[in-house]
């Protein structure tokens, strides 16, 4: 029996093409696939081969930062990495600011805001 795992989360964001961008540079995904959601806005598909962010911003929308409030409905986004430092220092030199910082068993973590509010959470999970 396989283990379920996460395949995508969709996020509504201000600017598909920013957030896009930015995920490339933090973390060098791709975009996988881009164009019209349901709604008749646009949905860009950002990750890896096997994982990625659907971000979403809807027709003639015009989101404010009340809509990106720390758990309504979404508290954070996790992602893995090897080098936690290296993507720390991506994240500086794209104009965020991380905080948050945590060694616990089993790894070292910190948290930043994107432009629209949305936290993330970047964890590594190897020591050295």
């Amino acid at each position: 029996m396989s283990t379920p795992r996460l395949e995508h989360v969709n996020v509504n964001v201000t600017d598909p093409d920013r957030a896009a961008r930015l995920m490339q540079a933090l973390f060098g995904w791709h975009v996988r696939w881009r164009g019209a959601a349901r709604d008749g806005g646009l949905t860009i598909h950002v990750g890896s081969a096997d994982h990625y962010l659907a971000l979403h911003t809807g027709r003639d929308v015009a989101y404010g930062a009340d809509d990106f409030a720390k758990g309504q409905p979404l508290n954070h986004i996790g992602v893995e990495v090897d080098d936690l430092d290296a993507v720390e220092a991506k994240v500086v030199a794209a104009g965020l600011k991380p905080f948050g910082h945590d060694n616990y068993d089993p790894g070292r973590r910190f948290y930043f805001l994107d432009p629209d509010g949305i936290e993330y959470e970047v964890v590594s999970y190897r020591l050295g």
